[in-house]
């Protein structure tokens, strides 16, 4: 039976939970629940707090898990990112008083760094040669540096509301992009229940980012008509009762297909309609 950590709260969990049962997993309907077996699919699921699950991972007691990248990091454990699941999304960035840090990372090395990440901090450091003291805090960073005991912080970024307000100011380029990520034990090479696993939540992921776009053109017109729905591999071409004219099936990217409708609809298609994929193999 294949074993899979979830995140058991926190903003991964629902999304998490969600993502699975899409991809046709039972998942638990207590909250409350720490385990949930899915009989139908030999698969069980453990609910764990999201800064742990790397750690189990790595130690090979569980196949496979979900956590954020940022978290991996970390933990420092032996385990590594198998699959984006593109939510969760996070920034991680230095910020500092205006006057102290200007540039990174040529002006970090020597100085105090509070965060809540050290481990991800100490990557960044290691990632460039540099030298600094890490100073490990449960939270609020932003009074670390008021209260003495940082010069600069490195902590997760949304809209630097709460850094203004505290007189600090981002530094440079992110330390880290971090979303949720599907991990596995590094270096071990994935079963067939796992890698079945992956490729439907790889179809879930794609029907979360295209949709199917179906539209009428004249066949003169098709070349340019294609050019714009290229698809993932090629538009599924039919001819229509009337003469002259092509159906057309495409993917398209969900961010851009209304771009796309309104390029078509000059270009002279019509009947042009968008279907929402809910699953899907490629």
């Amino acid at each position: 039976m294949l074993r899979i950590a979830v995140p058991n709260k926190g903003t991964l969990s629902g999304p998490a939970a969600d993502m699975l049962r899409e991809a046709g997993y039972r998942q638990r309907t207590d909250p409350k629940d720490l385990v949930c077996r899915d009989e139908a699919n030999d698969v069980e699921f453990f609910y764990l707090r999201p800064r742990d699950i790397a750690t189990y991972v790595g130690t090979g007691e569980l196949e496979l898990g979900i956590t954020g990248r940022d978290l991996l990091i970390d933990s420092a454990s032996p385990a590594e990112e198998l699959l984006d699941l593109d939510f969760g999304g996070a920034t991680f960035r230095f910020a500092a008083r205006p006057e102290t840090l200007t540039r990174v990372p040529e002006e970090i090395a020597g100085r105090r760094i509070a965060t809540a990440y050290p481990g991800v901090v100490e990557s960044y450091l290691g990632e460039h040669g540099l030298k600094a003291e890490v100073v490990r805090l449960d939270g609020a960073v932003e009074n670390a540096i008021r209260l003495g005991v940082a010069d600069v912080i490195a902590d997760v970024v949304e809209t630097g509301a709460t850094l203004r307000q505290a007189g600090l100011v981002t530094v440079g380029e992110p330390i880290l992009r971090s979303s949720a990520v599907l991990v596995h034990p590094a270096g071990t090479a994935t079963t067939g229940q796992a890698d079945q696993l992956i490729r439907r939540l790889q179809g879930v992921l794609v029907a979360h980012r295209y949709v199917m776009l179906a539209y009428d053109v004249r066949a003169d017109l098709l070349e340019q008509a294609t050019a714009l729905t290229p698809g993932i591999e090629s538009p599924t071409i039919s001819p229509l009762h009337r003469e002259g004219w092509v159906a057309v099936q495409a993917m398209v990217r969900r961010a851009e297909v209304h771009r796309i409708m309104d390029e078509l609809y000059d270009l002279g298609a019509r009947a042009i309609l968008v279907t929402d994929i809910h699953a899907c193999r490629l």
